[in-house]
C-alpha cells in the first residue's frame, strides 16, 4: 500500500502533488521523438491497434451528413484525431486536449500539414479538470494516456461529464498479457530493449524506463473495466489486442 499523500511514478512513490509535473517532464523531453519511438517500441503495432480502435468506435462515415464531435484526450501528436478526420465527413470534428504544450506543438504542426486544422482544434487541458462544458461531445477517446493521469477516477468522471447522453467512452491502453510465454518475451522487450532504444534514439533512457514501469502499474483489464463502471458508464466491455499487450475499453453514457 502506498503511503498517504503519495502516488506511483513508475515503480517509485512520489508526493501526489508532484507526480503530474514529473509526467509532464517526460513528455516535454520525448515529444519530438514520440511518434518515431512508438514505431520502434511496438514494431509499428500501435498503428494497427489505433486502426482497430477507431473501427470499434465506428464514427459516422463521409457522406452520412451526421454531425459528430470527438474529444481525444492526451491526443498529443494527433494520430487518433487525424485518422478519425480522414475516415469521416466534413460534419465530423475533433478536439485534441493534452496537458503537454510540447506534445500539442508537434500535433499542431502535423494537423496543419495535413490540411485538417478547420476540423481539428487543439486545446491545452488536464484530463482531471477538462475545460469543456457538460454534455459537449459525442465520443471521448484516450489512447495510451490514461495511465499517466494521477487520479484515474477523476479523469473517468470528467469523461462522463463532458459526454452527451448516448455518448461513448473509449480507451486504448497497454494492459496485461494473457498468453503464456508471450508475457516473458514482453517483459524482456519492455525492460531490456525499450529503455536502451530511448537512450540510443532520443538520448533519454529515464523517460522510457518510466513508461514501461507505468504500464506494469496500470490496472489489469477487469479492474479497469470496473473503474469505468464506477464512473457511471454502462455496457462496459473490452477487447484484447496482441494477446493483451494492449486492450481497448468501451463504455456508454445512457
Amino acid at each position: 500500500m502506498k503511503p498517504a499523500g503519495t502516488a506511483s511514478f513508475g515503480f517509485r512513490d512520489v508526493a501526489e502533488d508532484e507526480r503530474q509535473g514529473l509526467v509532464n517532464q517526460v513528455f516535454a523531453r520525448s515529444a519530438k521523438n514520440y511518434d518515431l519511438m512508438n514505431d520502434l517500441m511496438s514494431g509499428g503495432l500501435h498503428r494497427l491497434w489505433k486502426s482497430d480502435f477507431l473501427a470499434w468506435l465506428s464514427p459516422p462515415r463521409a457522406g452520412s451528413g451526421r454531425p459528430f464531435r470527438l474529444l481525444d484526450v492526451a491526443g498529443g501528436t494527433g494520430d487518433v484525431a487525424m485518422s478519425y478526420a480522414r475516415m469521416t465527413g466534413e460534419d465530423a470534428t475533433a478536439v485534441i486536449c493534452d496537458i503537454s504544450p510540447e506534445m500539442l506543438e508537434v500535433g499542431r504542426e502535423r494537423v496543419d500539414k495535413a490540411g485538417l486544422s478547420h476540423r481539428i482544434e487543439l486545446v491545452q487541458g488536464n484530463a482531471e479538470a477538462l475545460p469543456f462544458g457538460d454534455r459537449s461531445f459525442d465520443a471521448y477517446t484516450i489512447a495510451f494516456g490514461i495511465r499517466n493521469v494521477t487520479h484515474i477516477d477523476k479523469a473517468l468522471a470528467e469523461a462522463f461529464r463532458v459526454l452527451k447522453i448516448g455518448g461513448r467512452f473509449m480507451c486504448l491502453e497497454f494492459s496485461h498479457v494473457d498468453v503464456p510465454g508471450l508475457d516473458r518475451l514482453y517483459d524482456l522487450h519492455s525492460f531490456e530493449v525499450i529503455p536502451r532504444l530511448g537512450e540510443a534514439v532520443a538520448g533519454d533512457r529515464e523517460s522510457y524506463q518510466y513508461l514501461v514501469e507505468s504500464i506494469r502499474k496500470f490496472p489489469d483489464q477487469e479492474r479497469f473495466a470496473g473503474m469505468i463502471r464506477d464512473a457511471g458508464f454502462e455496457r462496459v466491455s473490452y477487447r484484447n489486442l496482441t494477446g493483451g499487450i494492449a486492450a481497448m475499453h468501451s463504455g456508454w453514457k445512457v
